[in-house]
């Protein structure tokens, strides 16, 4: 069975004939709900057509082959769609080109794993999640000692993102890294 990426969650439906709100978990939704798109779902199920798609007031909303009513669209909330790891292509547009800092593209699997230390080489711990938070994303980095760091992902804090070395270089700011 191939990996799976999550790359959506379906929300609530909009409208009358079928449409639903999706979050988007994905940083290239015009690549993944493209027209035509086809997209697991997590735990099985039919796999899902793009019929339609389109933005309205900063919300993705998608209509589905062969959902037709809200009834239809309602009983597709909380579903998780998926793309299979071997479908997902580079994170990186074609026009642009990785050079590894943080205003670059990654996947959260990229990140995960990876060893956190410090721009003075002082080790914090391993990246175990990405959270994707309304304010931003942010990194949580298992501490050694139990707990961890959750740590703004911004160019500002995590200067530098290394996968080919396995680690990432966070410069916190005062305080950061004192919070539990």
């Amino acid at each position: 069975m191939a990996e799976a990426i999550v790359v959506g969650r379906i929300g609530r439906p909009h409208g009358v004939r079928g449409d639903v709100t999706i979050e988007v978990r994905t940083d290239v939704p015009q690549r993944r709900f493209a027209l035509g798109a086809v997209l697991g779902r997590e735990g099985g199920g039919a796999p899902l057509t793009v019929a339609a798609a389109h933005w309205h007031s900063g919300r993705l909303l998608i209509r589905f082959d062969g959902v037709e009513d809200r009834g239809a669209a309602e009983a597709l909330r909380d579903v998780l769609l998926t793309i299979d790891l071997a479908e997902a292509g580079s994170p990186v547009d074609e026009d642009e080109e990785a050079d590894g800092d943080v205003g670059d593209t990654w996947w959260d699997r990229d990140l995960v794993g990876l060893e956190a230390v410090t721009t003075t080489g002082a080790p914090l711990g391993r990246v175990t999640d990405v959270i994707h938070a309304p304010a931003g994303d942010l990194l949580a980095v298992g501490r050694p000692g139990g707990g961890e760091h959750l740590v703004p992902f911004v160019r500002e804090i995590v200067p530098t993102v290394d996968p080919a070395a396995g680690r990432i270089v966070v410069d916190p700011p005062p305080g950061l890294l004192d919070l539990d």
